[in-house]
């Protein structure tokens, strides 16, 4: 007899949860937009109770906002939460560059790593954008060794993704190449401070982003 074991079934709080993340950090579910389950359930197939647990774990995780009797729907591009977790995201990258050991072929394949990143925004793929931006920046966050660290990024990154997205769609994205090359030339040459600093105007840029939306 063989080892494979029977592959999991997928359960369906965890599909709505997955189609209504990802409809809400594309921007198919569009900040503000009313969220009814009748009408998410008719649409995803599903029964009404997957999308009300989908709904509960988006909201707990700051992309939909609720109020009982009153509202349900997705969240502002631009909250206090995003903020909070735009500062946590600054404060735990410039950790991981300050306490990073970067092993041979880091550099490289934040090279690698950037130079698709610029093919992608060249040709105005937001998606090729944000996962080459994502191999990028797992560089030094996996050399610090800190699986807290990860997980904590790991938690808020979709709050981060509209803004991203925003970002990475618009002119002003090829400054993130540019500061990109700058964060790889400090660490090549071993300033840390020069790196951090790199690090916390890469999200502060990101930040920037959010308050011109907001004076719009």
């Amino acid at each position: 007899m063989s080892n494979l074991k029977p592959v999991r079934r997928v359960l369906l709080r965890d599909e709505a949860y997955e189609l209504l993340r990802r409809a809400i950090i594309t921007g198919d579910l569009a900040p503000g937009q009313q969220l009814r389950e009748h009408d998410l359930a008719a649409e995803l197939g599903l029964s009404r109770a997957p999308v009300r647990q989908a709904l509960t774990r988006l909201t707990t995780e700051g992309l939909v906002e609720s109020k009982p009797q009153s509202f349900t729907r997705v969240a502002p591009l631009e909250s206090d939460d995003v903020r909070d977790a735009l500062g946590l995201t600054r404060a735990l990258h410039e950790f991981a560059v300050r306490t990073a050991r970067l092993k041979p072929g880091d550099l490289d394949r934040m090279r690698a790593a950037n130079a698709r990143f610029a093919a992608a925004i060249e040709a105005r793929d937001v998606d090729a954008a944000i996962e080459a931006d994502d191999e990028f920046h797992d560089v030094p966050v996996e050399a610090c060794g800190n699986r807290a660290v990860a997980e904590t990024l790991d938690r808020y990154t979709s709050l981060l993704r509209r803004l991203e997205r925003a970002r990475f769609a618009s002119l002003p994205a090829h400054r993130s190449v540019r500061r990109h090359e700058q964060l790889i030339d400090a660490l090549a040459a071993g300033e840390t401070g020069e790196a951090i600093r790199i690090t916390g105007r890469i999200w502060a840029e990101l930040g920037d982003l959010m308050a011109a939306g907001e004076e719009t």
